[in-house]
């Protein structure tokens, strides 16, 4: 059983505390926080919280991916935070400036994230339907299938309304009358007075189908939301529960329909355009080279900046040629790479992570085989590239397309249903085939289990100029992880010249002293930065930390043993705060020497330099 509270604990406390936290909202895998200060992220602790499969600063957002679990983790976060987000949400002033396009993203995803779990549940509905028609369980013309279909149509047709929502929401300005002014837009009398041709004070409307488009609706409730800010500072409180709405909703109306409604319009278009150019000259290529960065851009989340296309596509020609084919041979690549170093693998935690990525990614959910698998090896990353490069030219060679905004994969795959068109599901079978079938094939030649990884403290390859530490500790573990220096190049007389026995100098890396082999603690000193111990072949060993550290009288530092302890090889006998130490001016390095001899064993002594 999980314990989502705990996590969300932890991940609130990583991202800087409640305090940092500007807006937060969820897709299907990451909880995407919006941050008024993004540098106070401790990303090292964040992707340890148990339940985070990994944690990436991108579109302005800091991403933090939990997989499959993403909805309890993101109640749980929400439980915790409770009131507290209102209260952040209010101070929408970042501490760090973000750039433009981090906010133009940040701006985009927000409207456009919340869209697709609607628009792909009508879309599904409808290509389930289309199936059914298709081997003649039902026939289209019967009442229930049009009932049905209006079902799936509908978020398609009132997406201005759903865009109103999300755009209002994201500017922090009245939801109802956002919605309210984009519904005049859609209203059918609105349309047939178009259709007809009408003037507004004598100038001419143009004759645009607002359902289904999406730009017009994020133009008009973006002029709105300055029209609220400045009416809203300006009106008399008596009469502003009213004024504001009133004179809102009589000047953008009008404003939408002669001017913002059709530059977003044709913004539109022109997006879609740009996209089928690509499409019509470069084919099959366009369609390869998304499938083969997918990997990457979904790691980064800049696969968020194609949703507006995406989006634009289905209400313009109602259906998309580029990006759903490319996600459908990557998704499939990402799985079939798991499935096989499953069977590769001999390491039983990468083979349970595998198959548990392996079948999130056979049904479109991809993150979590990227952040557990892909992106940790060169050698599967490159099986689901080259995989994804040709899954990609062979959907882009046929034509693929898709008519439903979900991700690809084996429950989804009816959303390459086309009633026009039967073969185009087939072709998604044949390149949902050759995906799976060519990354696993890949991933069991290419993939190679890492070599057992080196322990922190296990002895490495040294200089062989400089004394080893088996020939001074006599034993197999390095005492502190870092770099050996020669013992006569510290900056400390008595050290470098060896009058307190042979040893060697560790620079560390880190703030832990262990033991090289065991044996028995003879001396800890008072402040605790050095201590002796007396191994089981009677060598006696000096650690010391830092150089002049007995000046900081105990401060940073943690003995975790005591005189007469008996200790193993690799056990903990130190913490000191490396950071710290260095702040305060002194050398960290770390000395460890030899104190056999019977004329410096007696240097062991509580006043260390």
């Amino acid at each position: 059983m999980k314990d989502y509270a705990k996590s969300a604990k932890a991940i609130i406390q990583a991202i800087g505390g409640e305090k940092n936290i500007a807006r937060l909202i969820h897709c299907s895998t990451r909880l995407r926080f919006t941050l008024k200060d993004p540098d106070a992220v401790d990303f090292k602790t964040l992707k340890a919280v148990p339940g985070v499969i990994g944690a990436v600063n991108a579109a302005g957002q800091c991403q933090v991916v939990i997989g499959n679990d993403v909805v309890e983790m993101y109640d749980a976060v929400m439980a915790e935070l409770g009131d507290a987000l209102d209260g952040a949400a209010a101070d929408t002033t970042p501490k760090a400036k973000q750039k433009w396009y981090q906010v133009l993203l940040d701006f985009i995803i927000a409207i456009f994230q919340p869209l697709v779990p609607a628009i792909a549940g009508g879309g599904i509905l409808k290509s389930l339907l289309m199936l059914v028609a298709m081997f003649g369980w039902m026939s289209d013309k019967s009442s229930t299938y049009q009932l049905l279909n209006f079902i799936g149509t509908a978020p398609l047709y009132f997406l201005p309304i759903l865009v109103a929502i999300t755009t209002a929401q994201k500017l922090r300005v009245n939801i109802l009358v956002a919605v309210s002014i984009v519904s005049a837009l859609v209203l059918p009398d609105m349309t047939a007075a178009l259709g007809k041709g009408i003037t507004l004070f004598s100038l001419p409307v143009q004759n645009i189908t607002y359902a289904s488009q999406v730009f017009p609706a994020i133009l008009c409730v973006l002029f709105y939301s300055v029209m609220e800010k400045y009416l809203t500072k300006y009106s008399p409180k008596a009469i502003r529960i009213f004024f504001v709405p009133l004179v809102s909703m009589a000047v953008t109306v009008p404003v939408t329909l002669l001017l913002l409604g059709p530059a977003g319009y044709t913004f539109g278009q022109g997006f879609s355009a740009v996209i089928l150019f690509l499409f019509n000259h470069f084919g099959w290529i366009a369609t390869a080279l998304l499938a083969t960065v997918l990997p990457l851009m979904v790691a980064t989340g800049m696969h968020k900046a194609m949703i507006p296309y995406a989006v634009s596509s289905m209400s313009s020609i109602g259906k998309e040629l580029l990006y759903l084919p490319a996600s459908l041979a990557h998704n499939i690549s990402e799985s079939g790479v798991c499935f096989g170093i499953a069977i590769r693998t001999k390491d039983k935690t990468i083979r349970a992570t595998a198959i548990s990525a392996g079948i999130s990614a056979l049904f479109g959910i991809t993150e979590p085989a990227l952040y557990g698998i892909t992106l940790q090896n060169k050698r599967a990353l490159t099986s689901v590239m080259i995989s994804s490069f040709v899954g990609g030219a062979f959907v882009g060679i046929v034509g693929l397309q898709g008519f439903a905004l979900v991700g690809p994969g084996l429950a989804s795959l009816t959303l390459f249903v086309d009633k026009a068109n039967p073969m185009n599901l087939i072709y998604a079978l044949i390149g949902f085939g050759i995906s799976l079938v060519l990354s696993f094939v890949l991933s069991l030649f290419l993939w190679q289990d890492a070599p057992a990884p080196q322990t922190e403290n296990e002895v490495a390859p040294a200089d062989p100029t400089l004394p080893s530490v088996e020939t001074i500790t006599g034993g197999t573990v390095t005492p502190v992880a870092g770099e050996q220096v020669a013992l006569d190049q510290v900056n400390d007389d008595i050290f470098a010249s060896g009058v307190m026995g042979e040893g060697l100098a560790i620079i560390p890396n880190n703030g832990e002293l262990v033991a090289p082999a065991p044996g028995k603690i003879i001396m800890v000193a008072d402040t605790e930065h050095a201590i002796g111990l007396r191994t089981n072949t009677g060598k006696e060993l000096m650690f010391h930390v830092g150089i002049d550290t007995v000046k900081l009288q105990g401060q940073y530092f943690h003995a975790l043993v005591k005189e007469d302890d008996a200790v193993k090889a690799g056990q903990p006998l130190l913490e000191f705060d490396l950071d710290r130490i260095i702040e305060a001016g002194y050398d960290p390095t770390v000395m460890v020497i030899d104190t056999t001899q019977p004329e410096t064993a007696h240097a062991l002594g509580t006043n260390m330099a």
